[in-house]
């Protein structure tokens, strides 16, 4: 199977990360990643509106290109736009390619809904204060909802990181701020997901599960699910390909 691992942002070392997560997956041995980071025109880091359409204009005129250059540009199964955001190159992608497509947060949505059990609920850890009234509008729209009408869904924690900062911060400056944010959504409600809400934060998962010894004890901090959506969304993809291939 063969999977491009698309990020829309021009930063390579954030592409880095998320192929290790990728490569991690229980299924990496079936699937082959394919990877692409955006060119330069992209902003290095996307936390707002007008980055994720700059970086959808960026992608898309890429793509353009090596199609127009035969570059082998359809010999993918399946793309994953690797930005925790409600992405256009999502829908855009999905209208130009016969593959299944999926972001990282569609992915992450899907697989913190299927591990909750009656009276759980799921956040979302993210960076800055855009993306808490924008991911949470996409979550709900997402599930067909209402907004608010979600019993399941706890909300939306922020850091006031950007996701570059993962990568030039100090890891103690990084590690404090996750982990206020973190603690803010476990204190909401009775959160059993917690779903990691930007590529940058590959990696990070012991500075949750720590925060969550604090907050729920050793017990319960265990018991935690933590979602990377890169990972997640491999393993929606293996599935997907598999689903066209069974069911078409």
């Amino acid at each position: 199977m063969r999977i491009l691992l698309l990020n829309p942002n021009s930063s390579d070392a954030m592409t880095k990360g998320m192929v290790q997560a990728a490569k991690s997956t229980p299924v990496s041995n079936s699937v082959e990643i394919h990877v692409m980071t955006a060119s330069q025109d992209a902003p290095r880091s996307i936390d707002s509106a007008a980055d994720i359409q700059a970086s959808t204009q960026a992608v898309l005129e890429e793509l353009s290109c090596a199609d127009s250059a035969r570059s082998g540009r359809n010999d993918w199964d399946a793309i994953l736009v690797a930005c925790f955001s409600v992405h256009s190159l999502v829908p855009e992608l999905s209208t130009r390619f016969d593959v299944p497509v999926t972001g990282i947060f569609e992915a992450s949505i899907l697989t913190a809904m299927s591990l909750l059990r009656p009276g759980e609920q799921w956040g979302i850890v993210t960076t800055g204060k855009f993306w808490e009234k924008h991911l949470s509008d996409g979550v709900y729209e997402f599930l067909g909802v209402h907004v608010g009408r979600s019993t399941k869904f706890a909300g939306v924690a922020t850091s006031g990181l950007t996701a570059g900062d993962f990568h030039t911060m100090s890891a103690d400056d990084v590690n404090a701020k996750l982990s206020s944010a973190t603690r803010r959504l476990l204190e909401s409600g009775n959160i059993s997901c917690v779903v990691m809400g930007c590529g940058g934060m590959v990696g990070l998962e012991g500075v949750i599960r720590s925060t969550a010894k604090d907050v729920y004890g050793e017990q319960k901090a265990r018991d935690l699910y933590i979602v990377d959506g890169v990972k997640a969304a491999i393993l929606q993809l293996h599935h997907s390909i598999n689903g066209s291939r069974i069911f078409r």
